[in-house]
């Protein structure tokens, strides 16, 4: 089964004050939660560009470590760009970073569509574990951001 995730956050910043900082998987630690042992393990390109693989050691669930390898899938400075899985805890994971203008600052829209593996164990998984994990990801990053930027009511 295929599960989709979407969130909307205004941040009161330019747009492309927004996709450097986006663009930048340097930033990703910057966003994620501490316990989620996050760590990029794979050199980073100086500039985001289509095709570019970043390995990532991550440790979701009891401590274990996992490797995670990404790809820039898609690009369109500076208003998109999708991330994909290709070697990780998913059996599919495309994340949509979408940026638009609005008034006094950004809209960035998050859309991930992702599918666990093992079928009707990965289907109790997303209920019981992984949804609300997610979610809690997503909360931090939007927390992390507002102290950043600060925020532009929705």
């Amino acid at each position: 089964m295929i599960h989709r995730l979407q969130r909307i956050q205004r941040l009161p910043v330019g747009l492309s004050e927004a996709w450097d900082f986006f663009s930048n998987p340097n930033n990703l630690d910057l966003i994620t939660p501490p316990d989620l042992g996050f760590r990029i393990s794979s050199e980073i390109p100086s500039k985001m560009y289509e095709g570019a693989i970043i390995t990532y050691q991550v440790t979701p669930l009891l401590n274990i470590p996992v490797t995670w390898v990404t790809e820039i899938a898609h690009i369109s400075e500076p208003h998109f760009f999708v991330d994909r899985q290709l070697l990780g805890p998913y059996r599919l994971w495309h994340h949509e970073h979408h940026f638009r203008e609005v008034e006094k600052g950004i809209e960035m829209e998050d859309i991930v569509h992702y599918a666990l593996p093992l079928w009707l164990f990965g289907t109790l998984a997303n209920s019981l574990i992984v949804q609300k994990r997610l979610q809690r990801i997503f909360d931090f990053r939007r927390n992390a951001l507002i102290d950043k930027f600060g925020d532009l009511e929705l």
